[in-house]
């Protein structure tokens, strides 16, 4: 490894342990000191020497920087944090719609301190109207960036944005005409050529495929690219940008000098206008340098590129340490380098030195083909997976077969959409000609998504036990293997041990969700309610909302190996209870929905019943109360007991199963579950779902003494209404309830036996 290489490697891991691990306060002085340390370098000789000076001032570097950068750069935004100002400010991007504002990123100029990157959430629909390069006078109250949902974070951090302002008066100023607004309005031009170029069966996906903008992508299809493991292509990177270079150097032929300079042009506006995320600023990055390397009598290496582009990235902003999409974006590449060129010339040795004749050469030449595919995607998956199921909790199984089959119709989608998209800049009938050519390989992966995305185990949630005791065998399969590959050790043993090992995790993990007369799955849906029931091949799922509800449920049936849920109930038409359900039907096979017959006029009833009829649902709507059977279980669903909303107005469910009993209550208040208790003739019941996410106004002392619960389950998430209430938790704790929430716990599993 070069020179290079060292002081990068330490400089970046420093970064990463400043923004991970250390105070601030403690980042000079430590780089200092790691510093000085390196002087003892000077006592060595040889090759010792410069590693241990590189490595000593690289951690120093990286130390000290994190820590200037911490203090000075973030100190004009740390003065507007808390306060409400009048300021001006530049728009930088095209504004987004939410759902009770205007979102825009912007530079804010206070009057100390230089332009600060922020996130402005504006009032109005003329927000819509702003422009990249229009300046705006804005009275908003400003707080730093380093929280979200109430919980510490570093995502703004890592985009460069510091500060978040709600303002509340803003108008326009005026206007720059400058060129670092151009990718941005390029951006916003290839968009709206795509859409009007395209069938609208494949333009949101063509959109996200070239500038990774995904705000248009139908919910069931980002949900098959995600299970599917192709959800990469969408988050613009080294992918696109390779397809771009190559695109580039094929129309320049063998004018090195040429490919340089306007491939590396070209790849850096095409940075900019996708966003200049991480990820893609790396794939910029490192492809220029691969372009500059032979007009500098220079070889390309690998690591140096690598951890060079790393630590240019991170002197920008070290925050960028903590961006998944940076994370993600260097382990795949580091593990293609390490892997596969060894699998390649390994596999490669099956073949004939010197084939002869037509078709040997044509045989030879589509294996050597299938080994890269099948080499760089196994390379990108080793260091991708356990990223993966830190931050999302999940993996796709069926990752490797879908990027074997569906990267060669990605590349053909993108170089034939971006041409399709310039083309239609200046002459847009010609490009809905083009058009469909080029949505032909859209339509491939759409098919080819859905299809694999719907097998059953596609995609298997980590949280599983099971599952991560088979990712941690597997990866010391593959650490002895690499050991002991120099004596021509066969990867046949380790892959096939590793295969064993899943299907013994998954079918345990299913003998966990199945076994006993009743299993009961409080689903960790954040502020919201969603619980799955399992019970002698029979499913049931009670509300659906909360975050990603819809995904999330399907997910855990799915994990089963299931496509279909026998019964779905809803308690009340409330977003955290139900809005989940449109989402939960495109995925998943549904044969009764029990609804409460209340709020005629409910806009999210309306929503639940017309895709119901769309996917042929048979529903039914309760007012006097129902029992169904599931399988040795019992579900009692009582009518509506109250008045005057639909927390009050909603169903409750009675789960019997043998000696065991659960109780679900909704969202209703303590009035109505007097009533319950008066007329419900409730037994004992072994777990309660604490009503209304903990609320003080639910789970009462009467229902509590007469049910005598021996379990309480609260579902929650972060909230700004005080849930679960201290006055809920002390009612419970005094009644012996062993109490599980699902903001600490995540998913809780109950078994009844």
């Amino acid at each position: 490894m070069r020179k290079l290489a060292w002081f990068a490697a330490s400089f970046s891991g420093a970064v990463f342990a400043a923004v991970y691990l250390l105070p601030v306060w403690l980042l000079v002085p430590a780089g200092a000191c790691c510093a000085l340390a390196g002087l003892t370098g000077l006592l060595l000789r040889g090759k010792k020497r410069y590693r241990v000076l590189l490595l000593s001032f690289g951690l120093g570097a990286g130390l000290c920087w994190t820590g200037v950068y911490s203090i000075l750069v973030r100190a004009p935004a740390l003065r507007l944090d808390g306060t409400e100002q009048t300021v001006t400010a530049t728009i930088m991007d095209w504004p987004q719609r939410g759902d009770y504002s205007t979102s825009v990123l912007g530079e804010v100029y206070p009057e100390e301190g230089g332009a600060i990157a922020t996130l402005l959430y504006l009032n109005g629909e003329e927000a819509l109207e702003l422009r990249p390069g229009h300046q705006i006078q804005v009275t908003a109250s400003f707080r730093m960036a380093d929280t979200m949902a109430g919980e510490p974070t570093s995502y703004y951090f890592a985009k460069g944005v510091l500060l978040i302002a709600g303002g509340t008066e803003w108008h326009i100023t005026g206007a720059k005409e400058s060129p670092r607004f151009w990718p941005a309005w390029f951006g916003k031009a290839l968009k709206d050529s795509v859409e009007q170029a395209f069938p609208d069966r494949t333009a949101p996906l063509m959109t996200a495929l070239l500038t990774g903008d995904k705000s248009q992508l139908p919910e069931k299809e980002y949900t098959a690219l995600r299970r599917s493991g192709l959800a990469h292509v969408i988050a613009v990177s080294g992918l696109h940008v390779s397809f771009l270079a190559g695109f580039v150097t094929a129309l320049l032929g063998r004018r090195r000098r040429w490919s340089a300079v306007v491939g590396i042009g070209l790849l850096f506006f095409f940075a900019a206008a996708a966003g200049s995320t991480p990820s893609v600023l790396r794939a910029a990055f490192m492809q220029a340098l691969l372009l500059i390397a032979p007009l500098a009598d220079r070889e390309h290496d690998p690591p140096t590129s690598l951890g060079a582009v790393l630590m240019l990235l991170l002197a920008y902003n070290p925050y960028a340490a903590a961006s998944v999409s940076l994370q993600l974006s260097f382990a795949a590449v580091a593990g293609i380098f390490l892997f596969t060129g060894p699998l390649c010339r390994r596999w490669e040795e099956w073949l004939p030195a010197r084939p002869k004749g037509f078709w040997q050469k044509a045989r030879c030449g589509i294996a050597r083909f299938f080994f890269a595919s099948v080499a760089t995607t196994l390379g990108a998956i080793v260091f991708t997976t356990p990223l993966m199921a830190w931050y999302f909790g999940t993996i796709s199984l069926v990752s490797p077969l879908t990027n074997l089959l569906a990267l060669w119709a990605v590349s053909y989608a993108f170089l034939g959409g971006l041409v399709t998209a310039l083309v239609g800049l200046l002459l847009p009938s010609v490009a809905a000609v083009l058009a469909w050519v080029a949505s032909l390989p859209v339509w491939y992966l759409q098919w080819l998504v859905q299809l694999l995305a719907e097998l059953p185990f596609a995609s298997v949630s980590t949280q599983s036990v099971y599952v991560g005791l088979w990712m941690l065998l597997t990866y010391i399969l593959l650490f002895l293997w690499l050991l002991w590959r120099g004596q021509r050790s066969r990867p046949i043993l380790p892959v096939c041990l590793s295969l064993a090992f899943l299907s013994a995790a998954l079918m345990l993990q299913s003998a966990v969700l199945t076994g006993g007369r009743l299993t009961v799955s409080v689903l960790d849906v954040g502020q919201g309610l969603s619980v799955a029931l399992y019970s002698k091949g029979k499913t049931a799922l009670v509300d659906c909302g909360g975050y990603d509800a819809g995904n999330v449920a399907a997910d855990h049936f799915q994990a089963m190996g299931l496509s279909s849920i026998d019964i779905v109930i809803l308690t009340h038409y409330h977003d955290d209870h139900a809005a989940g359900i449109p989402q939960l039907l495109e995925r998943m096979s549904v044969g009764l929905l029990v609804l409460p017959d209340v709020e005629p006029d409910s806009t999210l009833r309306a929503n639940i019943e017309t895709a119901a009829l769309a996917h042929g649902i048979k529903m039914l709507l309760v007012s006097d109360g129902a029992a169904v059977e599931l399988g040795e279980a019992v579900l009692t669903i009582y009518p509506p007991l109250g008045a005057g909303g639909g927390n009050e107005e909603g169903l409750s469910v009675l789960g019997t199963a043998g000696t065991f009993d659960l109780l679900i209550t909704g969202d209703m208040n303590d009035t109505v579950e007097r009533r319950l208790v008066k007329y419900g003739g409730l037994p004992q019941v072994e777990l309660l779902l604490a009503g209304h996410h903990g609320s003080k106004y639910a789970t009462c002392q009467e229902l509590l003494q007469a049910i005598q619960p021996q379990m309480a389950a609260i579902s929650l998430g972060y909230n700004t209404y005080g849930h679960p209430a201290p006055e809920t938790l002390e009612r419970l704790t005094q009644a012996g309830c062993a109490i599980y929430r699902t903001d600490q716990c995540g998913t809780i599993t109950i078994t009844a036996e």
